[in-house]
């Protein structure tokens, strides 16, 4: 079976059409359970969300803040698995139709086997992954098995990253290239700063891919002003500290779904 990166390409594509950034959700699989992990997918969905990308919980998550941190330990003390990561891209797929990536560290995947990664992302319906510590120089085999199976490989870029690197690291993604917003971890940020609008432009400079900014969006306003530059939002921190914030499960999905409904307006405002 071949892998979505066809569904996630086609899907940026409508929402620049609609003049429009798109809005990509983050929640790593397995928080606060795999099921409730799942549902707060379809709720993040149903609240206006075009992509989603599941993360893979890791013990030393680099690029992660204690927002996301918190959430990975949670899921790892639950005993969740990369199966448990396949079944949540398989479920949230089947269930919506959207685009479902997995963000993760390369170390999983390695001691998993590339090809059998791969192969399994793609048997779930998923669109792709974001590699965020995997340096292009090293990703021959990856992209080798994530083109057979019809997955996106998206690299990050940083404000510190040269023009010269830019043009190496686009040249060898797919799908979207995602623009971190500032140096340092995921986490909400008081502004998004205009290190990004600069990353942004200097990046588009280099390849045709959407450009898609992470790191620090965590409410309406700060998506509408990256949306004016960005063809993508991303959006992580806000979605796991509502979750962790909320009394229970039910008011943690109400809350994301609710979130996601604000950032969605606030993508289609500039």
């Amino acid at each position: 079976m071949s892998g979505n990166i066809e569904l996630l390409n086609t899907t940026l594509a409508a929402a620049k059409a609609a003049d429009r950034a798109a809005l990509i959700a983050y929640l790593p699989a397995g928080f606060p359970t795999v099921d409730g992990g799942i549902e707060a997918v379809k709720a993040v969905i149903a609240g206006g969300a075009d992509v989603v990308e599941i993360g893979l919980p890791h013990s030393d998550p680099v690029l992660d803040g204690p927002v996301i941190q918190t959430a990975d330990d949670i899921a790892l003390r639950g005993g969740v698995r990369i199966a448990d990561v396949m079944r949540t891209v398989r479920e949230a797929y089947e269930a919506t139709g959207v685009p479902i990536l997995v963000m993760t560290y390369w170390n999983p995947i390695d001691r998993y086997g590339v090809e059998r990664f791969t192969a399994e992302l793609a048997e779930a319906g998923g669109a792709g992954c974001i590699l965020p510590d995997l340096p292009v120089q090293e990703s021959a085999l990856w992209r080798e098995h994530a083109d057979k199976h019809g997955l996106a490989t998206v690299f990050v870029v940083a404000p510190s990253s040269q023009d010269a690197r830019l043009a190496t690291i686009t040249a060898a993604g797919s799908g979207f290239v995602y623009a971190a917003s500032l140096m340092g971890v995921t986490g909400t940020r008081a502004s998004v700063g205009a290190q990004a609008q600069d990353l942004v432009g200097r990046t588009r400079a280099t390849t045709d891919l959407p450009v898609c900014v992470g790191l620090g969006v965590s409410n309406a306003a700060q998506a509408a002003e990256v949306a004016e530059f960005a063809d993508g939002v991303i959006v992580g921190s806000a979605f796991v500290k509502a979750m962790l914030d909320a009394p229970d499960e039910a008011a943690g999905l109400a809350a994301v779904r609710s979130l996601a409904g604000e950032l969605a307006e606030g993508v289609r405002k500039r």
